[in-house]
């Protein structure tokens, strides 16, 4: 039996892969990094490239290692990453650099129904992530799953427009973008147009998954990267949104008619004397056990009571160094099997 089975974000979790720290760094400085890390800079030798603080390494980890014995106290099958050195440079014909940490599984994974995919993501650093995965993979496929790659990009210079307005900064040359920009509904999947998410690359998606699945396109609304501090469905009818993004109006048709959920601006836990990396929105990326059950910062009290008055419990957790590494509970986590069947929840074309 495939090992591999997700058809949603809230089906009983029973398999999930929790990222680690060990070994971060931040990659060397380049296009890719400026476009979509460091917009903020003028030049990628201004970009802080080297190992974190071993302090903050080590915190992350600790707080990583407790999530994945929560939930293997739940029961949960809980996979990790193989360690590896992240100081190597890897090459291509257009581009030479080193690695991004393998804190992330979302990102660079998506799995849908009983197949996994390696999603081509924009970051040069992310490209040979998947080796930190690969024996899992091996595992995944022996078991009856399936695993496919999309097309691996060039990543060249011409592709990247660090100085561009949020959204425009990599260009649609090529199929690119992170699996950390799709939501999935049943046979319908959201997917983020956004500087992690090319036009092409949601044509690649829905011509590879085929007619069984929707792909819908998710456009102004928020450009910069990914698409689980915006929208986090929790159960079908049921859907937690940033409220100073999301309006009735831009609101995606899959969730009209359900309720809504409009969190309040998360507190910052981040510590002050690091550079953070993302927003505070951090705050509301959840990870769903089951309908009823989700993974949450313990720190964010009044998410917590806007969870709880809708009848969804939260295992508490912590993740102090979240803007640090750019990962929240559900950022940090690729679910592997949720038990559960395909099906549609949504009639919105």
């Amino acid at each position: 039996m495939s090992l591999v089975s997700v058809h949603n974000e809230w089906d009983p979790l029973e398999e999930v892969i929790v990222g680690t720290t060990v070994g971060a760094r931040v990659p060397l400085g380049d296009r890719s990094m400026m476009s979509i890390e460091f917009p903020d800079v003028d030049s990628p030798d201004d970009i802080p490239s080297g190992p974190y603080d071993p302090r903050a390494v080590e915190e992350a980890q600790v707080e990583l290692d407790a999530l994945a014995e929560s939930l293997q106290a739940l029961g949960i099958v809980v996979r990790r990453p193989q360690p590896r050195d992240h100081s190597v440079v890897g090459s291509s014909p257009h581009w030479s650099t080193d690695s991004f940490p393998d804190v992330c599984p979302r990102d660079g994974f998506l799995t849908v129904g009983d197949t996994v995919i390696e999603t081509p993501m924009s970051l040069r650093s992310r490209f040979f992530e998947y080796l930190a995965y690969k024996d899992l993979f091996i595992e995944y496929l022996r078991s009856g799953s399936r695993w496919i790659s999309a097309p691996k990009p060039r990543l060249a210079d011409d592709l990247f427009d660090p100085a561009a307005p949020v959204g425009r900064r990599v260009r649609d040359d090529e199929p690119t973008f992170d699996a950390a920009n799709v939501l999935r509904i049943g046979t319908d999947l959201l997917y983020l147009v956004s500087d992690s998410g090319s036009e092409l690359g949601l044509r690649w998606l829905q011509s590879t998954l085929g007619s069984q699945y929707t792909v819908h396109p998710v456009r102004d609304v928020y450009a910069s990267t990914h698409i689980d501090t915006t929208f986090v469905p929790l159960r079908p009818g049921l859907v937690l949104l940033n409220s100073t993004r999301v309006t009735e109006v831009n609101l995606p048709k899959v969730f009209r008619g359900w309720d809504l959920i409009w969190a309040e601006e998360p507190v910052d836990t981040h510590p002050p004397d690091r550079r953070p990396n993302g927003s505070v929105w951090v705050g509301m990326n959840l990870l769903s056990i089951s309908p009823d059950l989700v993974v949450a910062d313990e720190r964010q009290t009044s998410l917590v009571k806007q969870l709880e008055a809708h009848g969804i419990d939260v295992l508490p957790a912590r993740l102090t160094h979240s803007r640090t590494f750019g990962g929240g509970f559900h950022c940090v986590t690729l679910d592997v099997r949720r038990r559960g069947t395909l099906e549609t929840y949504t009639c919105a074309t």
